[in-house]
């Protein structure tokens, strides 16, 4: 079984470099993505590119579900879309690896499905939005579902950057396929019903103190239990007789006259 960065049984160097090999990991696979699309972009000039589009309920657009996120129709498209899976990619491979390995499928699907089953007829799709919509929201929603610190902080850093995919799963703007969008926001929300559980949560790290009232338990022992008031020993106990009791002298004090100065001269 593997363990966790946070067990235990890792020395702090060894968090370090588990650390630093999964994020260098998450972010090498997201840059061999990119660089895909950059190649496809580049040769997109040399072929047809409307057969590998998605034609909604088409046999011909079935294809271009598995194709279309590969294309772009311009270098700002495939700039803002490289960007989004570079960060979001890397963020939910170095975080939720196992999890983000079977959700890629799921949210291609999705991306892929939204527009061949919503979109208008005669149009044609492509590009990549819908996967960044679908890793966004599956990094959200799993920052809810599972609660612990890497999830939490996750979730906030992903909406922090691009909370705003929540508004483009609706018809905002001409031109854009808020269909792929709402596919792959909602592939991403069941991905992270499904996958939750695949990778181990953070074990909850404990203070000093937790482990020393621990070990006492463990030993019977209740040195950090107060004792019973019965118990508590007395310091002092009072006389049953008051005349037993001593009592104090009351010293009388009397003013003292005040004293003489010397002679002040008059003029």
């Amino acid at each position: 079984m593997d363990l966790h960065p946070d067990d235990p049984a890792f020395d702090p160097e060894s968090q370090q470099r588990y650390d630093r090999k999964r994020l260098l990991r998450a972010l090498n696979l997201s840059l061999a993505f990119v660089l895909l699309l950059a190649i496809v972009y580049s040769a997109q000039n040399s072929f047809d590119v409307r057969a590998f589009t998605i034609s909604p309920l088409s046999a011909e657009g079935l294809v271009g579900i598995l194709t279309a996120p590969l294309l772009h129709g311009s270098l700002e498209h495939i700039a803002a879309n490289a960007s989004a899976l570079l960060i979001l990619g890397t963020l939910a491979g170095a975080v939720y690896p196992r999890a983000t390995l079977w959700a890629i499928p799921l949210v291609w699907l999705g991306s892929g499905l939204g527009p061949w089953l919503l979109a208008d007829p005669g149009t044609h799709t492509l590009g990549a939005s819908g996967l960044t919509h679908g890793l966004m929201f599956m990094i959200f929603m799993l920052g809810l579902l599972r609660r612990d610190r890497a999830a939490i902080a996750a979730g906030m850093i992903a909406f922090l950057f691009y909370g705003g995919m929540v508004l483009t799963i609706l018809p905002r703007e001409a031109g854009v396929s808020w269909q792929a969008h709402l596919g792959g926001a909602v592939a991403g929300l069941i991905a992270a019903f499904l996958f939750r559980r695949l990778d181990p949560e953070l074990p909850r790290k404990k203070y000093s103190w937790e482990i020393e009232e621990e070990e006492a338990v463990a030993r019977g022992d209740d040195e950090l239990e107060l004792p019973a008031p019965r118990e508590v020993p007395l310091l002092w106990v009072r006389p049953e007789q008051p005349e037993e009791e001593q009592r104090g002298v009351v010293l009388h004090f009397t003013r003292r006259p005040p004293e003489e100065g010397p002679p002040r001269k008059t003029e």
